[in-house]
């Protein structure tokens, strides 16, 4: 699948795991959903608490529907072989809001430079192909505060653009809505709800 649109991203639903072993030692990938840094701190202490005696634990993350924000660390493995590839496998099939975290246990053989980087390579491949991909759709938010006796056309403008209704607060005769909307509708919704007399839009 696809990115298709600057209103759509690619990410996983649950949790997936698969493990890689080359040259006795094995790798345990897995690949999880995240929205936040303190998600990815949360999840990575967990591992290193459950994966106590593993030689390493290396990751790789990106977040943001604009993939901008991200990050990979090797975790003690020579520069750049263990979370560059992880990423790598993250931006081939343009994912994100997604952490993969790949635990290794050393088996005693050194595999070298480029025999690391294959591993953590296919280690994040297989667990991403055992995930379960979804394209979510990026939304924008538009507050209003208008007087009751328009809540009918604001209702009616809301039915008709399909938005969802995140937050109403009614104080006397003023009301004040926040709407949801998928990016690339937001004007349109804007330009409908500023012909409603006396309607003000709100900073979020």
């Amino acid at each position: 699948m696809d990115q298709t649109g600057t209103d759509t991203y690619l990410t996983i639903d649950e949790p997936a795991t698969a493990t890689y072993t080359e040259k006795r030692s094995r790798f345990i990938a897995t690949a999880i959903h995240v929205t936040d840094t303190d998600e990815i701190k949360q999840h990575l202490d967990a591992f290193g608490q459950k994966y106590y005696d593993a030689r390493h634990i290396c990751y790789a993350y990106m977040l943001g529907p604009q993939r901008q924000q991200y990050r990979a660390n090797d975790n003690g493995e020579p520069s750049g072989t263990a979370g560059k590839p992880i990423l790598g496998q993250i931006n081939s099939k343009g994912l994100t809001d997604i952490l993969v975290i790949v635990v290794r246990y050393f088996g005693g053989i050194k595999l070298g430079t480029s025999g690391l980087i294959q591993a953590y390579k296919e280690a994040a491949r297989i667990a991403l192909e055992a995930a379960h991909i979804q394209e979510r759709i990026v939304e924008e938010d538009t507050t209003v505060e208008f007087e009751y006796p328009f809540l009918n056309d604001v209702m009616k403008i809301a039915k008709a653009e399909q938005v969802r209704i995140t937050a109403q607060n009614y104080c006397g005769t003023n009301c004040q809505m926040t709407l949801s909307i998928r990016a690339s509708r937001r004007q349109a919704l804007d330009n409908r709800l500023a012909q409603i007399e006396r309607l003000t839009f709100i900073k979020n």
